[in-house]
């Protein structure tokens, strides 16, 4: 049921460095050609850091690691629903179109055996938890999962420290890339600290190698900054989604309704700040997976 691509199952035969990368960002947080553009940027930067790239979708009900040209089109292009992990049965049993969100893309690329994962923003606690006890499943598969997934932080229309308390609660290394603060997707900072920082790759290569080499099972989290020229005003953005959040909106619909609407309201910086440290969070990634897999050939 799932189809690798010749040219990442070679890397993972050979032992090379792979880079996983989820699909809704395609298909459901940008509209087209960008989203098209993005996905090809993506890939090209991955593989310019000397990386296999390894985009993951369902097509026609066939879980996909690894896409083509003409599938990143289909995706950019047509109608896919969006699959967490809940949705992954339905989508292979009924021959769906399913583009893969970041818990669903955690399973499948460790699964495949890929420990690093490349995003924009995790999913968290909802804001109006305490009314819909709204948790994503973000959380709870990058706890289980051995995989290192690099983002921007917690997407910053959701609780960020009830995020980060639900995360410690899991178990799950919340680590800053040449950060002492979360950063909060948009903005390159935020009002809360975490607890560890590194300075450099090698630095999370031999925490993700001394984690799974101890045998303590689950994934990590790297929140790496958006470049400062391209981050926005944490105060700005905290105004704008409280506008946003005006229309009650609930479920899965949550995200990309107020994503777009953030985009509205912030005249368009706001997809522009997304592209920026999604591509920003690939070169990290690539350059994450490289250390590791020296980590690892070195201590054979």
């Amino acid at each position: 049921m799932i189809k690798i691509s010749n040219k990442v199952k070679n890397a993972i035969k050979n032992n090379k460095p792979v880079v996983a990368l989820e699909s809704t960002i395609i298909s459901h947080g940008m509209p087209f050609p960008k989203n098209l553009e993005v996905a090809k940027k993506l890939e090209q930067i991955i593989e310019k850091n000397g990386v296999t790239p390894a985009t993951i979708a369902i097509i026609n009900g066939e879980i996909k690691v690894g896409l083509n040209s003409e599938e990143l089109e289909m995706l950019a292009k047509k109608d896919f629903i969006k699959v967490s992990k809940r949705d992954i049965s339905k989508a292979v049993s009924e021959k769906l179109n399913g583009a893969t969100t970041v818990s669903s893309t955690v399973i499948i690329a460790a699964k495949t055996g890929i420990k690093v994962f490349a995003t924009g923003g995790i999913g968290g606690v909802h804001r109006d938890f305490n009314n819909f006890f709204d948790v994503s499943r973000d959380l709870r598969e990058i706890a289980e999962s051995d995989v290192c997934v690099v983002c921007s932080g917690i997407k910053s229309i959701l609780d960020l420290p009830r995020t980060l308390e639900y995360l410690e609660t899991e178990g799950v290394e919340v680590i800053g890339f040449k950060t002492k603060v979360l950063p909060a997707f948009y903005s390159n900072s935020s009002p809360y600290e975490l607890n560890h920082c590194v300075e450099n790759y090698k630095q999370v290569a031999s925490v993700m190698y001394a984690k799974w080499k101890l045998g303590i099972k689950g994934g990590l989290i790297l929140t790496n900054p958006i470049p400062k020229e391209y981050s926005l005003d944490y105060n700005e953005i905290e105004r704008t989604i409280e506008n946003a959040q005006k229309n009650k909106v609930m479920g899965k619909d949550v995200t990309p309704y107020l994503l777009k609407k953030i985009n509205d309201l912030s005249g368009g910086k706001s997809l522009e700040a997304n592209i920026k440290l999604v591509y920003n969070n690939a070169k990290v990634a690539s350059k994450i997976a490289k250390a590791y897999n020296e980590t690892t050939n070195k201590n054979l």
